[in-house]
């Protein structure tokens, strides 16, 4: 058994309170009684060494009242007895002021007076050598009749020279008596003290049981466990808010998706993520639910919930697949539907090629066959001999059929070329498939709907100019088109638009690229992204090919 588990289980053998209210409460007392106990024996300490001062000056000023020429007069023209006149003189003065005795020695230490007649004219028992050295002494001793304040001072005559000492002592019982009188006032305010601290840690403990739901500091700390186990488990990501805008608690996921780490714990919101659309969801400057955003090359939908204490709590999903699914299928969709009307024009230039058969007319067939195949051809060697690779060039050969099925021209600008080179062309395929795509559904429909596109190469920079006879885009608006959820499309069946820009934007910008819009010749839409460094270094020239070598000899 481990120590904790020992150590709560022995808490329940003896009663020990679960709930946080009671824990709350019992240490509350405690520590309050313990308060009340320190302050009280902090105050009595002081008081008995002030009380004990006190009566060793009292003492002092009886001696010194009593050590006056008088009574060394008597001392010197009198022996020492019970009805002498410094007895006589001493319990006057010890009968007035209440002390315990008033002893009048002389030199040699014996007494001439006492309360106890019969130590009269005996030796003091305690040493009186510094008082009749000249010094004043205060003490507490205990002497003939117990523990007591004493006060000693040298007796002098008229002349000043040293006779004796005059020693006085005051009870210390009554001391006691003077301190334990002072105790139960001092107690009472000590339990009403008391009172109000039980009072304030009953009603703390109320508060705290309110807020706890009276569950035990067990509950508690299994409850933050388990919900760092489900947060960190999660594979949506969570944010959490204070009041002030700073982030309180991400887990593993939300640190993936906004690409950040844990050091973001504890900062402002703006300065972790900076200024941008998905500051602005996660931040509530933009309402609503499921709101898409941005976030490098992934799509996020957002979800926000306000707190009670002025935070929030944002739960962020990846769509970034269904995203890309989303555009594949709105393609296969334009693609069928191109399918669908090129088997149409298909079977009607099949019936065609049949007729011409069966009148006979060989020579024409051959013509009509060679013409309808010959352009297939043409368009797809054009793409091919200025774009060496691949993947952009089937894209564009696709995009070329289904611009020519909607009754769009599709066309490579002269000044195209692009090697086969490219550090990314995944990322150019998605680059140049939705501005074809925006370009296709703002030309269709123009009075000469067409579509030109240029990709060149300027040393390891990528240049992509695509333009369109479409209604262009206004002045004003040429900022908001990048930005996320902005479109003027039809909403497709799976979900939302206005996605394609601003990941075109996100894309070149993460290659320090830029995008812009303007107008082209024709009046449409013209954008132009620059993608630095998106081709590899050329390979070293083979001059030193020992094989080139020596063909060249």
């Amino acid at each position: 058994m481990s120590a904790g588990a020992h150590l709560a289980a022995r808490r329940r053998r003896f009663g020990w309170p679960q709930r946080v209210f009671s824990q709350v409460l019992l240490m509350q007392l405690a520590i309050a009684a313990g308060v009340t106990v320190l302050a009280t024996g902090l105050f009595l300490a002081p008081l008995s060494d002030q009380l004990d001062d006190e009566a060793t000056h009292r003492a002092l000023a009886i001696a010194e009242t009593t050590a006056s020429p008088e009574v060394a007069a008597a001392l010197l023209g009198s022996r020492p007895g019970i009805g002498g006149p410094v007895q006589a003189e001493a319990e006057r003065i010890r009968t007035a002021t209440g002390a315990e005795y008033v002893v009048v020695m002389d030199r040699r230490g014996v007494r001439w007076s006492h309360t106890d007649t019969a130590q009269i004219g005996r030796v003091v028992s305690t040493d009186p050598s510094q008082a009749i050295a000249g010094r004043h002494i205060m003490e507490i001793d205990s002497g003939t009749l117990g523990r007591s304040a004493r006060g000693k001072v040298p007796l002098r005559d008229g002349t000043g020279k040293i006779v004796g000492a005059v020693s006085v002592g005051i009870a210390y019982d009554s001391v006691r008596e003077r301190l334990f009188a002072e105790i139960p006032g001092l107690l009472f305010y000590a339990g009403g003290a008391l009172a109000v601290g039980a009072l304030a840690a009953y009603l703390i403990s109320r508060r705290l049981q309110r807020q706890t739901h009276d569950l035990a500091f067990s509950d508690i700390a299994a409850l933050l466990a388990e919900r760092e186990a489900m947060l960190h488990s999660l594979r949506e990501g969570v944010v959490a808010l204070d009041g002030g805008g700073r982030i309180r608690l991400m887990n593993d996921e939300a640190q993936r998706l906004l690409g950040v780490g844990p050091e973001a714990t504890g900062r402002p919101l703006d300065e972790v993520l900076g200024s941008g659309r998905t500051t602005d969801v996660l931040a509530g400057r933009v309402a609503g639910e499921d709101l898409l955003t941005v976030r490098g090359p992934r799509v996020l939908v957002a979800n926000r919930m306000p707190t009670d204490d002025g935070g929030a709590v944002a739960t962020l999903r990846d769509r970034t697949e269904l995203e890309r699914l989303g555009r594949e299928l709105d393609a296969t969709r334009g693609l069928i539907d191109a399918l669908r009307a090129q088997d149409h024009e298909h079977a009607n230039r099949l019936h065609t090629l049949l007729g011409l058969l069966e009148l006979r007319m060989h020579d024409e067939a051959m013509e009509f066959v060679t013409e309808v195949v010959g352009v297939h051809r043409a368009t797809a060697e054009q793409i091919t001999e200025k774009i060496h690779d691949p993947l952009p060039a089937a894209l564009l050969v696709g995009k070329a059929t289904v611009a020519a099925e909607r009754g769009v021209s599709l066309r490579l600008s002269p000044g195209s070329l692009l090697p086969d080179r490219l550090v990314d062309p995944q990322g150019l395929v998605t680059v140049v498939g939705n501005l074809v795509d925006n370009a296709l559904d703002a030309a269709a429909g123009s009075a000469d709907p067409r579509i030109e596109v240029e990709l060149r190469a300027e040393g390891r920079t990528v240049v992509l100019r695509i333009s369109d006879s479409g209604p262009g885009v206004p002045a004003d608006r040429r900022e908001l088109v990048f930005s996320e959820g902005w479109s003027t499309k039809e909403v497709p069946a799976h979900g939302r638009r206005g996605l394609g820009l601003a990941l075109v934007r996100r894309l070149a910008e993460r290659q320090g690229g830029t995008v812009r819009v303007g107008e082209s010749a024709g009046g449409g839409a013209e954008f132009t992204v620059v993608l630095p460094e998106a081709l590899a270094e050329t390979e070293p020239a083979s001059a030193g090919n020992p094989a080139t070598a020596g063909e060249t000899r």
